[in-house]
């Protein structure tokens, strides 16, 4: 499935960022070269997630089972461009079903294991998929009933538990049959799912070639090389882990190591023990390792550079982990739609700048880090008029265009119209201020969003699912720092006269609606009114202002 245009194939391959190599070729290729090498390290406490002991693979025992879950799926009738959905905590066999279903011809749409019924069937109908992989119980939580239940409304034909998934990895291997299918390097590769200001998901088809940026362009600003051990902290199903950590490790023939949940205790063990030289975890992590009290007993001296995202670094964290290991903090801003940027010692040696600005990338400017951030181009502009902006200290949205960005959403032609410019510039949603000729700082959100652990929450979908509450008269959603996830959700409510309104109210009101488990409120303040303009918009830089000043009285 080719969604890109022939004119923006034609350009990126004369730039040399695009190629005719798939990612399978990639992977064929470190198989070839590293056969025993360790490719997927499970997490330590799988059992625990899904009842399967860990398990540690080779490139080749890796290939052996890609091939024979790719042949499986050829059986079961898959053809080319079918999407196969699949819903899976962070395990080797997720990281390979990546490769088993493009193998196969297929695409794979990958969901976070705390979606639920309406998030699904959501994603069952858009893409007509036949195909739905998940564990039996997550939890507490029945999956596969979920998907049961969901055969009778969608096309939903064949459901594949992860045990069935394990006995399919034994089995045999039709590598001639495989082979011969045609696998282009601008055919989709998979479809991931981003949600912020909207309702409903929005899916982003990303293709071989886009992905090519995240293996050159992340390794290298990364300071990464080959062979290196990646560990993987974000779920496996977003722009997160897939272009900042599984892209690299396809590049680099590296070993990738899975974690799940985020458990400081556990993440700081298998740092020591797999010897990881690269990761990337919220700011607020940062900040906590270096204020730990065994922080003298952490040997992290195998890491390279960390990098980090979704809040602005602190100075002090940047200092620190270069005065006691060496390490190099990398600051990265991005979005599942294919929008990326990185401010690391290649592009911003001076830490003060590092904290929170990042390159502008625009023709005139040559970074030399990859071709692909030389053809790259942002542009910030007017919200009002849409003119570019030029002139230090202006703020405006950020606009992108380039090799890595996608070209629609998937099948969501009302999204895209919204979100594309018809020169091919991506509204991002994101403001941000020019700083000089070289630089500019992310401002705001224009977008009105939680970030909880690298998953967008849309804010205004919590409130409306909690405005039909039968006790609530007014509500607002704002985002409360976390040290660990970054953000989570706080709900400012209104009760009607005479009502008493709790937490567990709440979250069990929109559960009720089969809303994923992310999103549900984690923090409840009673107020009298919400803030609001003349107009009525809500005033919710009053809100951030007084969750932030409860937190810090409350430490």
């Amino acid at each position: 499935m080719i969604l890109v245009k022939q004119e923006q194939i034609k350009k990126y391959e004369e730039a040399g960022v695009w190629t005719k190599e798939t990612l399978l070729d990639t992977f064929k290729e470190s198989v070839r070269k590293y056969p025993e090498r360790m490719a997927l390290l499970d997490p330590p406490n799988k059992e625990r997630l899904v009842g399967l002991k860990p398990e540690r693979l080779t490139y080749q025992e890796l290939d052996n089972a890609i091939d024979a879950v790719a042949t499986a799926l050829l059986d079961m009738g898959v053809k080319k461009d079918d999407v196969i959905v699949a819903q899976l905590p962070n395990i080797w066999e997720l990281a390979m079903l990546y490769f088993a279903v493009c193998r196969a011809g297929g695409i794979l749409s990958p969901l976070p294991v705390q979606w639920r019924e309406k998030e699904l069937r959501y994603i069952l109908d858009l893409t007509k998929s036949r195909y739905f992989i998940t564990v039996g119980e997550f939890h507490g939580f029945k999956h596969l009933e979920m998907g049961k239940k969901l055969q009778s409304v969608t096309n939903l034909q064949h459901l594949i538990s992860l045990e069935e998934l394990k006995k399919m990895t034994k089995g045999p291997a039709k590598k001639d049959e495989l082979n011969r299918i045609k696998i282009d390097a601008n055919d989709v590769f998979n479809i991931q799912w981003t949600s912020g200001t909207e309702a409903e998901p929005k899916g982003c088809p990303m293709s071989h070639n886009n992905w090519r940026y995240a293996c050159n362009v992340v390794s290298k600003a990364c300071l990464l090389e080959t062979g290196d051990t990646i560990l993987c902290l974000a779920p496996l199903v977003n722009m997160t882990s897939i272009g900042v950590n599984f892209m690299p490790w396809l590049a680099m023939s590296g070993t990738f190591v899975l974690h799940h949940p985020i458990d400081p205790g556990i993440f700081i063990r298998q740092i020591m023990e797999e010897k990881v030289n690269f990761t990337i975890i919220v700011p607020a992590m940062l900040n906590m390792i270096l204020k730990h009290p065994d922080v003298d007993k952490f040997d992290l001296s195998s890491i390279k550079s960390l990098a980090s995202g979704s809040a602005p670094l602190s100075l002090f964290a940047l200092k620190e982990f270069k005065r006691r290991w060496g390490i190099e903090l990398i600051n990265i801003w991005g979005q599942s739609e294919g929008t990326g940027n990185f401010s690391g010692p290649l592009t911003t040696p001076e830490l003060e700048k590092r904290v929170d600005m990042f390159p502008r990338l625009k023709k005139e400017i040559k970074w030399g880090i990859d071709p692909a951030v030389d053809v790259t181009e942002t542009k910030i502009v007017d919200t009002v008029t849409g003119e570019e902006l030029s002139r230090p200290g202006d703020v405006g949205e950020l606009l992108f265009r380039g090799p890595f960005t996608i070209p629609c959403y998937f099948n969501q032609p009302d999204f895209t119209e919204r979100a594309f410019e018809k020169d091919g510039f991506f509204h991002t949603g994101d403001l941000f201020m020019i700083k000089d000729d070289r630089y500019m700082s992310f401002f705001d959100r224009k977008k009105d969003m939680i970030i909880r652990g690298g998953f967008n929450i849309s804010a205004q979908e919590v409130e409306n699912a909690l405005l039909g509450h039968p006790k609530i008269q007014d509500v607002a959603a704002i985002a409360m720092p976390d040290e660990i996830m970054g953000e989570k959700t706080c709900v400012y409510v209104v009760p009607k006269k005479g009502e008493t309104v709790t937490l567990d109210d709440v979250t069990a009101f929109i559960k009720q609606q089969g809303v994923a488990t992310y999103k549900l409120p984690e923090r409840l303040e009673i107020i009298d009114a919400i803030p609001r303009t003349p107009v009525g918009k809500i005033v919710k830089g009053k809100l951030r202002e007084d969750i932030r000043k409860k937190l810090e009285g409350e430490k």
